[in-house]
């Protein structure tokens, strides 16, 4: 007989299920505690570390998010009074053509708004912002390590193996039977390196799509798009990149599954622990990848003004004409939005909807007991849970974890819009699980993983980019050595900061009213005669690098520094165990 039957899958609880939606599982608990005991005792270990992980890191995002609005304020009390902007919307400074072909010149007051908005976020205090997120995450983890241990000592599990119990697991179903043996293979790690490449491959299309939609969009024949080409072509892709993120993530979970269908581990966890770190790994470069074009490429390799550097043609793209930094900001910006608020949306609905298309399916042909759904019925009715439940779960987080702190000196109101989602997003976890999930299988475990070596990784990567973001992306460096250089006319910057092209295509050097003119200006250090690039040009590349190099040096020694202050396990933790040790030593010497 065939298709006797359909699923198999835990039932809730009544009583339990009650409880924990009362407590729990309710918007109305949305600025509660979290009763992790009772989650533990009803889904097991696993799933109440996620939560457990989910809750410390929201409470410490509340410091993180004060400070990243202090920023914000900061620059916005200096809005319209900051001499630098001043400069900006009163000068009377002629750039160059965004453009090849029937673009005019423009003023560079004409960004006086977006030199406001990018003041809210490249300011002095970003700096400071940076070196405390970076310390932020490591202290963020050493706080978590002691806030887990002192958990998993009260549940008892301390000390426990997965490896071992699926061992025992195995005897007890065989008392004859082997372990696998472990296996390494270059011909599986290169393969794995292949397709790794084939993946950063792929999410460069979105890179080509910024290169080319902006010289498109100038030369088109729409006036908007003429107008405004590098902040649309920056837009739609920012929009892009979120629409390339969800169809990739079910492309990097089936090359994972695959690579370890061929990895062949010898367990369970070894398998997890392999997909977790090549799921991670593919997500992180389909989100990353553009980013960091963003940051660290984008109109840094495209020339200047008459000599523009093309690739099949096509002009390379230039930042934003506020400043290469907003570019980062405004796609950081749209991202985090689209994702976590569609994200939470299609979560919340998706399971409302099965369970209603479920129950119509089913129909009521007669006043049966079917139709009053016994709990079998019921539990049947809600949304499927598999092993990638609690996974997705997990990757969202660490991702979001990874915006907040990775390009956080970009956009420093990151630590708020994840401490909002965050908020939000333990009850809407809590209610899928409760109310709109078949329960998952419990199961034990005394850490999260390997989540935990990613999350350190993330704040290794944090340091490097965010004082790559400040020395190399942000005009902080420039300003400061020209303050301290070439001042005292501190409101002169922006003239500095411009070099002048004088032999330029003349039918682009008319302004919108129809004024010729006879040079214009763009933003480059490079000499008015030759075009050369000048002596200031390498003395801030020289300082750039020189804060670079000093900025990662000291956040790396206070990140050590912070480590070792804060130990790993409490001291009434270490006692717990030390004296369960000596209990069982003694009952084993018996």
């Amino acid at each position: 007989m065939k298709d006797v039957f359909e699923t198999i899958f835990c039932l809730h609880e009544r009583k339990q299920q009650k409880d924990l939606k009362r407590k729990w599982a309710r918007w109305s608990a949305l600025f509660t505690g979290q009763p992790v005991n009772n989650v533990k005792c009803y889904f097991g270990e696993k799933v109440a570390l996620y939560y457990l992980w989910l809750g410390w890191y929201t409470k410490l995002l509340v410091p993180a998010a004060a400070l990243g609005i202090i920023v914000f304020l900061y620059g916005l009390a200096f809005f319209n009074t900051n001499p630098l902007i001043q400069e900006v919307c009163n000068s009377s400074i002629i750039m160059c053509p965004r453009c090849d072909n029937r673009c005019a010149v423009w003023q560079l007051s004409d960004t006086c708004f977006y030199a406001k908005v990018s003041h809210l976020f490249d300011n002095e205090g970003t700096v400071a912002f940076a070196m405390f997120m970076a310390i932020w995450a490591t202290l963020f983890l050493e706080l978590w390590k002691r806030h887990r241990a002192r958990h998993v000592s009260q549940w008892k599990v301390y000390d426990w193996c997965e490896e071992e119990e699926e061992l025992i697991l195995k005897i007890v179903n065989d008392p004859d039977c082997t372990p696998k043996q472990f296996r390494h293979s270059y011909m599986r790690n290169t393969l794995v390196l292949i397709l790794l490449m084939l993946i950063i491959g792929l999410t460069q299309a979105l890179v080509v799509f910024r290169v080319v939609a902006a010289p498109m969009m100038s030369e088109g024949s729409l006036e908007f798009f003429k107008d405004h080409a590098n902040t649309v072509a920056m837009m739609l892709g920012a929009v892009l990149h979120y629409v390339t993120i969800q169809i990739m993530t079910r492309v990097n979970r089936w090359v994972s599954l695959k690579l370890c269908d061929i990895e062949k581990t010898n367990s369970l966890a070894a398998t997890e622990r392999s997909f977790t770190v090549k799921m991670f790994t593919f997500q992180f470069f389909t989100l990353f990848s553009s980013l960091f074009y963003v940051a660290f490429f984008l109109g840094r390799i495209n020339g200047h003004p008459g000599n523009y550097l093309r690739i099949a043609r096509w002009r390379l793209e230039e930042c934003h004409p506020s400043g290469c930094l907003t570019d980062l900001f405004i796609q950081m910006a749209v991202i985090m939005l689209l994702k976590q608020t569609i994200n939470n949306i299609f979560e919340f609905t998706c399971g409302h909807c099965y369970r209603k298309a479920c129950r119509d399916e089913q129909g009521c042909v007669e006043p049966c007991d079917i139709c009053k759904l016994r709990d079998w019925l019921r539990n049947y009715h809600l949304a499927n849970t598999d092993a990638f439940s609690l996974f997705n779960e997990f990757l969202e987080m660490v991702i979001q974890f990874s915006f907040t702190t990775i390009f956080v000196a970009a956009f420093p109101l990151a630590p708020l819009l994840a401490l909002i989602n965050n908020i939000f997003e333990i009850r809407l976890d809590a209610i899928k699980m409760v109310q709109l999930e078949r329960r998952l299988v419990p199961k034990k475990t005394n850490d999260i993983g390997v989540w935990t070596k990613v999350l350190e990784v993330i704040g290794v990567l944090a340091v490097i980019a965010n004082g790559l973001v400040i020395g190399v992306s942000s005009d902080f460096i420039p300003r400061l050595v020209y303050q301290y250089r070439y001042g005292p006319c501190f409101v002169c910057i922006v003239s500095h900061h411009v070099s002048v092209l004088k032999d330029f295509q003349m039918n682009q050097m008319r302004t919108e009213n129809g004024v010729t003119v006879t040079q214009c200006s763009y933003r480059d250090y490079r000499s008015d005669e030759d075009y050369t690039l000048t002596s200031q040009f390498w003395l801030v590349l020289a300082v750039r690098f020189a804060f670079v190099i000093l900025f990662e040096h000291v956040v790396v020694v206070c990140k050590f520094i912070a480590a070792w202050f804060v130990p790993n396990n409490p001291i009434q933790v270490k006692n717990d165990r030390l004296h369960d040790k000596l209990a069982r030593l003694k009952e084993e010497l018996r």
